[in-house]
């Protein structure tokens, strides 16, 4: 964990595969480079259908929504809801992919029925999941039914009570299941043992849109809309993107589908709540990829919510007046002003902690906790542990004897497994594969940290994780070419479960560096007669290590668009020194 160490920063260990064969097939099939053929097969791409719905993503390729178990009982009661006038709430999750999940909802059920409303609890005050409180002002309001999205699927007891007011529910959940279902109408979650859905890993405003896909198709068919006149759906996935990378979601199957399109449809911003957040992002008439997305537009959504009301978020998306979008998007991008200084100190305080203590260093988790911690703002630190340190975190923010924990995790390791194998510790908990929160007892923290810890470390994939890269090809300099880019650009996007890819480059030379920004330094590199210019992020420090030296070099290629002129630009990830 230190960050002095000497290079090689870490393990590598170079991707291959007894598959030439199947590489040669794929890129004559598909007329790609070698090394995007080897990328391919090394993502367990190994067929032409495969590599077809891989490179060019496809509406036509989205699975049959009724495949989802539970589906049909739970068309057929908002069904009955819509046709009696009944008063129906959609009940989110605060983070962004409940956010979306309520939006999509809402719109679409809105030009169906105008009875219709949503509620998002706050965080602080009431917490994830349904509440009872909040079911008995339903109930006030004569509400008949309750659509839960991003949530809902452990709510037993919440449920139940609302059955027994003559509120039914249905349950639209991607999160892990634990127990048995809740008494609602449908539970409709792919993660269910009896659940038919191929693709496991959507996130939860990936349900919500499934559902509108079969609620559409339903409609359409007893004749609701005249001459096939029904809404266009496509236009939901800049939405629905937002929420799938937000979510930290696997860019897979589906998901991918989504994102590849919603990408798109955010570049052009004609969402009039989408062009206010460009704008106050500064990155209006701009291509919008994955990572602009998580690092401008997603965490503005996420701060309504992590310290403000999450409802302006969706009234954000939600409008139709770019002057109203406008106001709301600099509330947000106010919150997540604050939200960086609050995020900012939390980590200092745990890098503080980590510097002075260094039995930390040989753990395989890490759990830090403070009573002087903001509960909405501990997600997203642990996140950036996870990216410093490349291993399991939890962050638990105290109140009165009670911790609220808030887990991420590395590729590879389950972290709601982690935590389920805790649960004798924990007052409560949930989540999915990379993310998950707890409630516990200020006492049980020591004893749940060395238990997950040892948890982690008795998973070889962890251990792995953190000390090893994974280098997807070996190449040359004067492979990094525009064609090769080009070709590069059809991998995306890129994020969970499909990373950017990571090549090796062996003996070039660093024929000058320099030190520039917050401390990145800059080489250009020489090899075999090719050069390229090149950037390590934060690590200035290796400035007189590398200059002049020959070294092999782990590397992103990336056009580099600084000043409106586009290069080639290797986005160095380790290096090593060579004699």
């Amino acid at each position: 964990m230190t960050t002095n160490r000497p290079l090689p920063l870490s393990k590598w260990k170079i991707e291959t595969s007894d598959n030439k064969e199947t590489e040669a097939f794929l890129g004559k099939e598909f007329g790609i480079h070698p090394i995007i053929s080897q990328i391919l097969v090394n993502r367990g791409i190994r067929d032409t259908d495969a590599a077809r719905r891989y490179l060019y993503p496809s509406l036509n390729d989205l699975h049959n929504p009724f495949l989802l178990k539970d589906i049909k009982k739970g068309l057929s009661r908002l069904l009955k809801a819509i046709q009696d006038n009944e008063k129906i709430i959609i009940y989110g999750d605060y983070d962004a992919d409940g956010i979306t999940s309520v939006v999509i909802l809402y719109k679409f059920i809105k030009e169906v029925t105008p009875h219709i409303d949503y509620y998002i609890p706050d965080r602080i005050q009431e917490g994830y999941g349904l509440k009872i409180p909040a079911i008995e002002r339903f109930k006030k309001d004569n509400v008949k039914l309750i659509i839960t999205v991003d949530c809902g699927i452990s709510d037993i007891e919440e449920i139940t009570y609302a059955q027994s007011l003559g509120i039914d529910t249905i349950v639209l959940d991607h999160h892990e299941i634990s127990g048995p279902l809740p008494p609602a109408v449908a539970s409709i979650n792919p993660n269910r043992d009896d659940c038919a859905f191929p693709f496991k890993g959507l996130a939860g405003v990936g349900i919500a849109f499934n559902f509108i896909i079969a609620l559409r198709g339903t409609l359409n068919k007893e004749g609701f809309w005249k001459n096939n006149n029904y809404p266009n759906l496509k236009e939901y996935l800049d939405i629905v993107t937002l929420g799938t990378i937000g979510d930290i979601a696997p860019l897979t199957d589906e998901n991918r589908i989504f994102t590849k399109i919603g990408l798109e449809l955010i570049s052009e911003g004609q969402r009039p709540g989408i062009k206010a957040l460009k704008e106050v992002c500064g990155v209006d008439n701009q291509t919008i990829d994955s990572f602009k997305a998580s690092f401008s537009l997603i965490p503005r959504i996420n701060a309504a919510g992590r310290i403000a009301s999450p409802s302006e978020a969706v009234k954000l998306l939600l409008t139709d007046d770019l002057s109203e979008a406008r106001i709301l998007a600099e509330k947000l991008d106010s919150y997540n002003r604050h939200r960086q200084l609050m995020e900012k100190k939390i980590l200092n305080d745990i890098l503080e902690i980590i510097s002075n203590n260094t039995s930390v260093e040989k753990m395989n988790s890490l759990v830090f906790a403070s009573d002087k911690w903001h509960p909405g703002i501990i997600g997203i630190v642990a996140s950036r542990l996870v990216e410093l340190f490349n291993r399991p975190a939890f962050i638990i923010s105290l109140n009165n004897g009670v911790g609220k924990g808030s887990g991420r995790s590395v590729s590879g390791f389950n972290i709601y497994k982690g935590i389920q194998q805790c649960s004798h510790l924990l007052l409560s908990f949930g989540g999915h594969y990379h993310a998950a929160g707890i409630s516990i007892k200020e006492e049980n923290i020591d004893e749940f940290t060395g238990l997950l810890d040892q948890i982690a470390g008795d998973d070889s994939q962890v251990s792995e994780i953190a000390s090893q890269m994974s280098i997807d090809s070996e190449c040359s300099l004067e492979d990094i070419n525009p064609e090769l880019m080009s070709q590069i650009e059809m991998l995306a996007p890129f994020g969970s479960n499909n990373p950017e890819p990571l090549l090796c480059v062996r003996n070039v030379k660093a024929i000058s560096t320099i030190v520039v920004g917050n401390n990145h330094l800059k080489i250009w590199i020489n090899g075999n007669g090719s050069s390229r210019d090149a950037i390590w992020f934060n690590m200035g420090r290796y400035q007189t290590v590398l200059n002049g030296s020959n070294f092999d070099v782990v590397f992103t290629p990336q056009i580099n668009k600084w000043n409106g002129s586009p290069d080639i630009q290797l986005k160095i990830k380790d290096a090593n020194i060579v004699s």
